[in-house]
């Protein structure tokens, strides 16, 4: 006696029907957990001034001083020590990853020099390799005055003057 093991139409149709509900909801899977994953990938942050393209190609020694704010735009800061100095001041950082800090890979301090006569008497571009790393938002506040310890108060206390 032979045996044959033959399915019905019917049992094949579903377990291709079951088959390709699988493989649905398996891609359904991977697509949710690669779109949740590009979520956590890096991005970059750009603080401060940014400068446009040859725009200090633009700025001749001896420029006047209405001559920088039409190319540059208002500074960031301005110092009046010895003569007037300009600065636009730059930061780039990223974060590898979402929830992490950021790291700061660029930073660029762009000084204009000018003499008594308000032209331009010197360009300085400082990058990160010229300086320290500066933030941009700190949130502290500093005081003046000296800080106080834990003991402080218990030696005024036993003091006897």
């Amino acid at each position: 006696m032979t045996i044959t093991n033959q399915t019905s139409p019917r049992a094949d149709k579903r377990r291709g029907l079951h088959a390709r509900w699988l493989g649905l909801r398996m891609f359904a899977a991977v697509a949710l957990v690669g779109a949740a994953l590009t979520g956590c990938t890096g991005e970059q942050f750009q603080k401060g001034y940014i400068l446009p393209p040859g725009a200090l190609e633009q700025i001749p020694i001896g420029a006047s001083q209405d001559q920088v704010l039409i190319v540059m735009g208002t500074p960031s800061t301005v110092a009046t020590l010895d003569g007037e100095v300009f600065y636009y001041i730059s930061q780039r950082s990223e974060r590898v990853v979402a929830f992490m800090n950021q790291k700061v890979i660029d930073q660029r301090v762009i000084a204009i020099y000018f003499d008594k006569s308000r032209r331009v008497r010197r360009l300085a571009n400082y990058g990160l390799q010229d300086g320290k790393i500066f933030d941009f938002i700190s949130r502290t506040t500093p005081t003046s005055g000296q800080e106080m310890s834990y003991l402080a108060p218990l030696f005024k206390l036993l003091s006897f003057n």
